[in-house]
């Protein structure tokens, strides 16, 4: 795994209760995650994947990095790309700087090693969006694009990368071509079934690999108290 100095100005990170939290039962649903991805490939092992959702403010960015911290909790060495260079979120949650990261590397000559962040999460690690570019979609489309997917898989077990809303923009079809699978994220009452259906469409026109879907922010009830006595 690529090691760089370690960021001074991360000392906890926000939202990410799989690790701040392991026994919650929160926590033990994104470890479920983990166990249901792995199943969806059972021919070859799952490598690369993008996170996306229909629209905004659906949770996509949390469920990115609480997955990409189960992967790492599992001593798999992990890398979180922030492929949302239009909102980039990645940064705040890891309380680290944003000033280089993908878009750097897809128009420049930086070295996957020269842009990645260590975390306090053992073996995970991050790269955020770097500088808005005026183009996203063709760079996530680029030659250089796929070139960044190869040089980190020299480093890293799992490669997750955390991209725009489906509905919004073509960033996440685009770049489905290059990964092993998609996860699309819904948010109880707020994802309109339309709306989670025409995402569902816009992946297949892609040929995406959608791997399956989380329903997030869903409220738990009396019959989930069998849960809570297996997370203590």
């Amino acid at each position: 795994m690529v090691r760089k100095k370690k960021n001074t100005m991360n000392t906890k990170a926000r939202n990410l209760i799989a690790e701040d939290n392991p026994k919650s039962p929160i926590a033990e649903q994104y470890r479920t995650i983990r166990t249901n991805l792995q199943f969806t490939s059972v021919d070859h092992e799952l490598e690369t994947m993008l996170v996306t959702s229909a629209g905004p403010s659906e949770g996509k960015s949390m469920t990115t990095a609480n997955t990409a911290a189960v992967f790492a909790q599992q001593q798999k060495r992990t890398l979180l790309v922030d492929a949302d260079m239009r909102k980039p979120t990645v940064q705040y949650t890891f309380r680290i700087q944003n000033m280089l990261g993908l878009s750097n590397y897809l128009a420049g000559t930086q070295r996957v090693k020269d842009l990645v962040n260590t975390t306090h999460v053992d073996y995970l690690d991050v790269i955020t969006s770097g500088p808005v570019p005026p183009n996203p979609s063709e760079l996530l489309g680029s030659h250089k694009m796929e070139q960044f997917i190869n040089e980190a898989k020299q480093h890293y077990d799992m490669i997750i990368f955390d991209t725009p809303p489906v509905l919004a923009v073509t960033d996440s079809q685009v770049l489905s071509n290059y990964v092993d699978g998609v996860l699309l994220v819904v948010r109880s009452k707020q994802t309109e079934k339309e709306a989670a259906a025409k995402a569902k469409e816009k992946l297949d026109q892609a040929k995406a690999n959608v791997l399956g879907v989380v329903l997030n922010d869903q409220e738990i009830t009396s019959s989930s108290n069998y849960y809570y006595y297996y997370g203590q």
